[in-house]
């Protein structure tokens, strides 16, 4: 059989699987599960006090996948909760979390920090603004996938 997927949009598609792949890896040798990591980086990338709904949208997890990680890393004693604006509840980490984010998030985010440095300042120009416009495009091609106008 043939393939129908073009080399270009087939290697591109790899190699978001090979950072997918790279970061399932990361998650593994750190002994921490996916959705941990996604709220630990979200939470040292938004900073302390960050609310759920940030965290959901910042690492497109779902609310129930983050909310019960959250309620996990709580009983962990790797953060807390305080009540924010309404019915929102701000997110801290504890002594314990920041020391963890300190031995596990924060190197990995060096290490991405450096990587990205590695390149020209051009070519990291060109990659964000490649890729943002790709997603735009493929997001609003997918728009009406359902079928529905």
């Amino acid at each position: 059989m043939r393939s129908i997927i073009g080399n270009e949009v087939n290697e591109f598609n790899r190699l978001t699987k090979a950072f997918s792949d790279l970061y399932r890896s990361i998650c593994v040798q750190s002994k921490m599960s996916a959705s941990t990591f996604d709220i630990l980086y979200s939470i040292a990338a938004l900073g302390d006090g960050c609310c759920q709904k940030d965290i959901c949208a910042y690492s497109f997890s779902s609310k129930q996948t983050i909310h019960s990680s959250i309620r996990k890393l709580e009983q962990e004693e790797i953060l807390y909760m305080k009540p924010g604006k309404g019915r929102e509840m701000q997110i801290f980490l504890t002594e314990k979390g920041r020391h963890y984010v300190d031995e596990k998030i924060t190197p990995i985010i060096a290490m991405e920090n450096q990587a990205f440095k590695q390149m020209a300042p051009e070519q990291r120009t060109s990659l964000l603004f490649l890729t943002e416009t790709y997603l735009t495009y493929l997001r609003t091609l997918t728009k009406n996938l359902d079928g529905k106008d």
